[in-house]
């Protein structure tokens, strides 16, 4: 029998913590470091914590801020922003990071998958692919916090970054980001099914 897991996804923002809705409005919620304590005492098993501004605004990942966070942190980690090379991957790892979350990175060169599953195995690796429905209602691949479509299908896409060797697939439904309207059902079986 499957154990259901809970998995908390944390977005950074300019540095807080922030409801996300639709990538376009950000609630604040607070510091990061509260965050994931009371994540931890709630029984969490596992946190995500994506810096959604590093790579667009061209920082790398802040690992030092990652190791304090590691260190009061009890549930697997995984941590995703500002990635662009195997170093920064291991520079996270290094500050207790359990996986290493990826995107726009994987969408620009996407053997750095490959790269990295032989690095660090498959299953510290995770690409995250955001979609949401274009122009002519059909799902599409997102980067940059959702704001460059890339034409790709989410699809196709995942069965490629699959092929390439992520262990894991972290799917944001934008359209339905912080809408309070539950999951994209269609989109995840439309994925599921695939991979």
């Amino acid at each position: 029998m499957l154990k259901k897991r809970f998995t908390a996804c944390v977005i950074v923002k300019d540095g807080r913590v922030v409801q996300s809705i639709g990538f376009k409005r950000f609630l604040p919620v607070g510091r990061l470091e509260v965050t994931v304590e009371f994540l931890n005492q709630w029984g969490i098993d596992e946190i995500v914590i994506l810096d959604m501004d590093a790579t667009a605004q061209g920082r790398r990942p802040d690992c030092e801020h990652i190791a304090r966070i590691s260190k009061k942190n009890f549930a697997p980690l995984a941590v995703g922003g500002g990635i662009r090379t195997i170093e920064d991957m291991r520079q996270l790892v290094h500050s207790g990071s359990d996986k290493i979350v990826i995107n726009t990175i994987s969408l620009e060169r996407p053997q750095i998958i490959t790269q990295a599953a032989d690095v660090f195995g498959a299953q510290c690796i995770v690409v995250s692919i955001d979609v949401r429905k274009n122009a002519d209602g059909e799902f599409e691949v997102y980067k940059d916090s959702a704001k460059v479509a890339t034409g790709r299908d989410p699809v196709e896409w995942a069965k490629e970054v699959e092929r390439l060797g992520a262990g894991e697939i972290f799917l944001n439904a934008v359209d339905r980001d912080g809408s309070k309207q539950s999951y994209d059902l269609n989109l995840i079986q439309k994925i599921a099914s695939a991979v």
